[in-house]
């Protein structure tokens, strides 16, 4: 179990969440609300929008190890209350589209997850992140279905 000192990220890169998990079974109605809350913040604060979305996969049956990754987001969260999105005045007007995905990502069902970021200027004006409806057979397709859906 990790101890509560602030998080530099809300996931690790190497944590595996899997259908079975670890542990014993959480309440899955506390498990619920912690990620209607967590769900909520991502309105201002996009940098969470992966993980919790990794964890809202596992709310039937949750089980210890998705609850510590959730604790992971809150701790993260304490430690960075000083971030969120700024939009400063007089900004450009040039339109960039950032998108990425990881090609099998999900141990589950090997779907990719793509996402999108688009700025106008400096600012931030939208973002999402999606698990792809098919299994993408390189990195290269799973690049172009993300690109396919940034320019739509």
């Amino acid at each position: 179990m990790e101890n509560s000192k602030p998080m530099a990220t809300p996931m690790t890169t190497n944590m595996k969440l899997t259908l079975k998990g670890e542990g014993v079974l959480f309440d899955s109605i506390k498990y619920r609300g912690m990620i209607g809350s967590l769900l909520y913040l991502t309105a201002s604060r996009p940098d969470i929008i992966s993980s919790v979305c990794l964890c809202a996969r596992f709310q039937e049956n949750p089980k210890t190890s998705h609850v510590e990754a959730v604790k992971r987001i809150f701790r993260y969260l304490k430690g960075t209350m000083h971030l969120g999105l700024w939009y400063p005045k007089f900004t450009g007007v040039d339109i960039m589209c950032f998108e990425g995905s990881n090609h099998g990502g999900l141990m589950i069902d090997r779907k990719s997850t793509n996402g999108v970021c688009t700025f106008v200027g400096l600012c931030l004006t939208s973002w999402f992140s999606k698990k792809q409806t098919s299994v993408a057979l390189s990195t290269t397709e799973a690049e172009y279905v993300a690109m396919g859906r940034a320019c739509a």
